[in-house]
């Protein structure tokens, strides 16, 4: 068996670097077992075909450095996925925007059936994926030739990011659909870390009543040097931007430590956040759903609670 891993990447103010969750993705396909191969598609993409060549166990690189495939335009990239990924058994895909952008298209141009969100491996052709908003975990077979699978990330524990030495093989093939371009973006600036990669996460809900009260969340996070999260609640509420929500129809996060204030606990936000390492509640209401998955819990006023742990950091 030889395995494809689409590998994600950030562009930021230092250019484009390698996603956290690729790791993860690789750790994935190495449970699966059989020589792993990662598609870099992208425009000037060096650094990152340089920084996967070095994740251990993933034996070669493969680059698409091509204008074509600049910003990631599903549409250009799929087809270029898609013809490569005949030649592999398995063609995976972190759980980002990114992925489930892109494989649905393939699995669509490769005639197959497409896997979501595996969260475990059990053979090479069965996978555990959670359905219902996590409250179940569904086991799937595949009989497809290839299999198409895009892996939730907090599944999975990162592969090293140092210690390979894949060999490095251009790709000569460029897909131009003509059929979308990109715009432009407004690239969100923050010193804090991003959601999916930190290590503590500080959340908010729609018990901070207002946007401006998310000031009390932001001075623990600096402290705590946490990423800053939301329920679709405080989001819905327009309390603070969309890129911060945590839950079934946001982020997915797995930190050591997850802070959840004025949070109540709706099976939406729960599906986000419930794999973090310890949770910790802060909500005046005891019966608030959240306590039931909380390691520890805290019945008092967040405007009171929060400052005073702010100030004991």
């Amino acid at each position: 068996m030889t395995i494809l891993v689409i590998a994600d990447f950030l562009e930021g103010k230092d250019g484009k670097t390698l996603a956290a969750a690729t790791l993860n993705t690789v750790a994935a396909a190495a449970k699966i077992g059989g020589e792993i191969n990662v598609l870099v598609a992208g425009q000037g993409i060096g650094a990152v075909a340089e920084a996967a060549a070095q994740i251990a166990g993933v034996a070669k690189v493969l680059v698409a450095d091509n204008a074509a495939y600049a910003h990631q335009l599903p549409e250009n990239v799929a087809p270029l996925v898609a013809e490569l990924g005949k030649g592999y058994s398995h063609i995976l895909a972190a759980a980002t925007s990114n992925g489930k952008n892109i494989l649905p298209r393939v699995a669509a141009q490769l005639d197959v059936d497409q896997i979501s969100e595996i969260i475990s491996v059990e053979s090479a052709d069965t996978f555990t994926r959670p359905i219902y908003a996590g409250n179940a975990i569904a086991t799937v077979q595949s009989t497809a030739p290839v299999k198409v699978i895009t892996v939730r990330a907090t599944g999975f524990d990162p592969v090293a990011a140092q210690g390979g030495s894949a060999a490095v093989e251009a790709v000569a093939a460029v897909h131009d659909a003509g059929t979308s371009s990109f715009v432009g973006e407004e690239l969100a600036k923050s010193d804090r870390p991003e959601l999916t990669a930190a290590k503590i996460v500080v959340s908010g809900g729609r018990g901070m009543q207002n946007g401006d009260n998310f000031k009390y969340l932001y001075a623990l996070a600096d402290k705590l040097g946490a990423g800053v999260g939301a329920s679709r609640a405080a989001v819905d509420a327009g309390f603070v931007a969309n890129d911060m929500q945590v839950g079934q129809t946001g982020k997915i996060v797995a930190p050591q430590l997850y802070i959840a204030v004025g949070i109540s606990g709706a099976i939406q936000h729960l599906a986000g956040m419930k794999d973090s390492k310890v949770i910790v509640a802060i909500n005046k209401d005891e019966e608030a759903p959240i306590f039931q998955v909380a390691d520890y819990g805290l019945v008092a006023d967040l405007f009171e609670a929060v400052p005073e742990l702010e100030a004991a950091v």
